[in-house]
């Protein structure tokens, strides 16, 4: 028990999975393939209108926070192909407002991958990070230095990434508009969770303070900033969210459990948030050696969003639930249903 144990966990820390094939898995690699081509193949597109461009981006978005994976990256290719045409048929302003919507699908890009723990997500992120930059446009560029820093914590530099999402952060509050400033408080929130998973538990909290702060700043902290964030938003409900992850990652998970209390997930702005609240009670769940409610939690995930649930981190969480000293009813059929077990 122990061996397979260990075998599951580390396989997931590592980002691979040792679990059987299925149709989810398979999609994950579909996608992943697909943003390699969107990488080094891209398709051959027509430029657009900057406003139609918008449009698609924005449908984009709303397959990623409703946790429509699948559909995501079906539709990335084509939405990378158009709006790098699109920015190479402008100049001046309106090029600078298509590098801004360039950088945002390579996000999306980079988040797809991310969930799948694919290697693309590095060159999607660097790609995300050099049009924002182009773009001048300094929200943008937040965005992108966060999935950036995302990959390089996966990588193995979480030091880098902290000093990326700090710089970043700093630049975005010295900017003092609502909606810079909510990016900052994202940032420093990955910042905190990235700490937490180097084990810097003072930098961790000293992070996580300063996005409670700046979030309490905002006028809309309890509400949701009038211009909602490209993937993560700044709120007070987020800010305990991160919370349970860094507590988790520091290994007190126990210090984790009220700020779970506190969440509403209804209040959580989209289906992907509320599908990570239930992820991040179950690993909460799962570090605390309650597995009747670890399979609660990941239950909850999979009713709210199916896909989810179907992530090798997930599926070799459901795996580890099968060898619980303790019989979970249920457990078995959703190893079936998410292709843990055949």
């Amino acid at each position: 028990m122990l061996r397979r144990q260990l075998l599951v966990a580390g396989m997931a820390a590592a980002g691979v999975s040792v679990l059987p094939s299925t149709p989810a898995a398979a999609t994950t690699h579909d996608a992943s393939a697909r943003i390699v081509e969107a990488l080094y193949e891209p398709e051959a597109s027509a430029p657009t209108s900057l406003q139609q461009l918008g449009r698609s981006l924005a449908s984009a978005r709303t397959h990623f926070t409703a946790a429509r994976y699948r559909a995501l990256g079906e539709s990335l290719p084509s939405l990378l192909g158009t709006a790098q045409a699109t920015r190479d048929e402008l100049s001046g302003r309106p090029r600078e407002d298509a590098h801004a919507h360039v950088s945002r699908a390579w996000v999306l890009a980079t988040e797809l991958a991310l969930k799948s723990h694919s290697d693309v997500a590095w060159p999607a992120a660097d790609r995300a990070l050099a049009a924002a930059q182009a773009s001048g446009n300094p929200v943008v560029h937040g965005e992108a230095a966060r999935v950036l820093a995302i990959t390089m914590r996966r990588a193995g530099r979480p030091s880098a990434a902290v000093d990326l999402l700090r710089r970043t952060a700093d630049s975005l509050e010295q900017d003092g508009d609502q909606v810079s400033r909510a990016v900052a408080a994202t940032l420093l929130m990955t910042a905190a969770y990235t700490a937490a998973c180097d084990r810097r538990r003072s930098d961790a909290v000293d992070l996580m303070t300063g996005a409670a702060d700046t979030v309490r700043r905002l006028p809309d902290a309890e509400a949701g900033p009038r211009t909602p964030l490209f993937t993560v938003d700044a709120t007070s409900t987020q800010v305990d969210l991160y919370w349970i992850g860094v507590h988790t990652a520091l290994g007190t998970p126990d210090e984790a459990v009220a700020h779970a209390a506190r969440i509403t997930p209804g209040r959580l702005p989209t289906v992907e948030r509320r599908a990570r609240f239930g992820t991040d009670c179950a690993r909460m769940w799962h570090h605390l050696g309650d597995h009747r409610r670890t399979f609660a939690a990941l239950r909850f995930t999979e009713r709210v969003a199916p896909e989810e649930v179907r992530r090798p981190a997930l599926r070799a969480l459901t795996a580890d639930l099968l060898y619980a000293p303790v019989s979970i009813p249920g457990a078995r059929e959703l190893a079936s249903r998410t292709g843990v077990t055949s």
